[in-house]
């Protein structure tokens, strides 16, 4: 399909409809490994079933998270910078798709209690990962063509919210149907797990992995048929030359760009405390609350409700308050929400004592539990605004013909302490074998990403 054609220099036609649906439909398609995976099912899964313990599990998950973190902050800006070159979108979406769909895949072989499967396990984590990173980096860099500039913040926090409803209806899917309470043998909704699916085994937990594969598949067909791509510009061998070049060439420009160096900076810091947060906080949740799968599970449906709202209304204050805004209100709701889930435990909320969580006491029926729950949706609030908004600040201050390879950048920036992040929390916890010390951590990256967005001047 061709390219949307520029009109006398400086005006652009824009694609139908069904071409801006069928971007907006990666984002539904890719959401379930973020939150299927990383997040409420199968990160607390290895944490507490197949690593020794939970803090020997998040430990080990933070060192996995912060290698694959670190190959995408090498390689992003590079392949951004060929991608700009080339002038195609598709094809690396496409390539990186794979990558997403065989580390998912791969991730059946997650049984409990078994130490053989975790280095291959970790392996298959790490592959997934870098697939849908990279896979998102080029599907932003197709943003501009699709909408008019004033309109860019509403399509960012749509794609963001469409993506949240996606992971809340793969989570539903998961713990209505086929992840079952290993002592009750039943799903959320009362049912015996669907194709025979064993409790004991978490059967249900680990299916997650190949339902994620099957989900992108289907649902990033639209993007690939109905949504334009970029003009070929330069072959790959010439693309990767003029990339290269073009990107020694932004390199040295950025020096004498403040304020988006600034920006890249601060984007740096608060989105590894964001990813770091999101990757822990179901593992946080199993080890201090003793969690199952249909508890976290329930907690992500109601946190995703709550993020899909939030990256919504986000997207509406974009357009109307402007992206620095709505980022600077995002992090101090989530540098105040961390404060204080360092405040809960079992039996304790801010400096109060409260009852414990009791076995067979219900849902969410402790205090401590409620106000973690509570917690949770304002992250979850929180959360999709800032990175909705973050994608359109870049948008509005990178040189069009250059998108892609600022966003390049953007992922660089997002990943090249993404490591950072888990492997502090890795360490802290393995040195005081206190998951609560490891994510004090996240208070610093926070604070210090809004007092850097300071200094950006949009």
């Amino acid at each position: 399909m061709a390219a949307p054609e520029r009109i006398a220099g400086m005006h652009q036609t824009y694609p139908p409809r069904s071409a801006v649906i069928g971007w907006i439909l990666f984002d539904w398609a890719a959401q379930p490994y973020f939150t299927l995976i990383t997040t409420f099912v199968f990160a607390p899964y290895f944490a507490t079933h197949v690593a020794a313990n939970p803090a020997s599990g998040q430990s080990l998950w933070g060192f996995a998270t912060a290698a694959a973190g670190l190959v995408i902050a090498l390689l992003s800006p590079v392949l951004g910078a060929i991608a700009d070159a080339s002038g195609r979108r598709k094809p690396w979406i496409a390539a990186f798709g794979v990558l997403l769909v065989i580390g998912s895949a791969s991730m059946w072989i997650g049984r409990p209690g078994d130490p053989s499967v975790i280095p291959p396990l970790l392996i298959a984590y790490g592959i997934a990962t870098i697939g849908v990173e990279f896979a998102t980096v080029f599907n932003n860099a197709m943003m501009p063509s699709l909408v008019p500039p004033d309109r860019i913040g509403r399509l960012s926090g749509t794609g963001w919210a469409t993506g949240y409803v996606g992971g809340i209806l793969s989570l539903i899917l998961v713990l209505g149907f086929l992840a079952a309470n290993p002592e009750t043998q039943r799903t959320l909704f009362g049912f015996m797990p669907l194709f025979g699916l064993d409790p004991v085994s978490h059967q249900g937990d680990r299916i997650t992995g190949p339902l994620t594969g099957v989900w992108f598949i289907v649902f990033v067909l639209p993007m690939f048929l109905l949504t334009p791509d970029y003009p070929a510009r330069h072959r790959v061998r010439e693309a990767v030359r003029v990339g290269l070049t073009d990107l020694r060439w932004t390199l040295g420009e950025l020096l004498t760009q403040k304020s988006m160096a600034a920006f890249l900076l601060a984007n740096m810091i608060y989105t590894d405390g964001l990813v770091s947060l999101f990757a822990f906080g179901g593992i946080y949740a199993a080890g201090t609350f003793g969690w199952n799968t249909i508890q976290i599970g329930s907690f992500g449906i109601l946190l995703a409700i709550a993020g899909a709202f939030g990256a919504w209304m986000g997207g509406k204050l974009d357009d109307r308050l402007g992206p620095k805004r709505v980022i600077s209100g995002s992090l101090i709701i989530l540098l105040l929400s961390v404060i204080w889930i360092l405040t809960v435990d079992r039996d304790h909320v801010l400096l109060f004592e409260v009852a414990p969580p009791v076995p067979g006491g219900g849902l969410f029926a402790a205090a401590a539990e409620k106000a973690y729950l509570l917690l949770g949706c304002l992250i979850g609030m929180a959360g999709g605004p800032l990175q909705a908004a973050s994608r359109t600040l870049l948008i509005r201050m990178a040189p069009q013909d250059r998108i892609a390879q600022y966003f390049g950048l953007f992922a660089l920036t997002g990943k090249v302490t993404s490591f950072v992040g888990p492997l502090l929390i890795g360490i802290v916890t393995a040195v005081t074998a206190s998951q609560k010390a490891g994510m004090a951590v996240l208070v610093v990256f926070f604070l210090a990403g809004l007092m850097l967005l300071r200094r950006v001047r949009e």
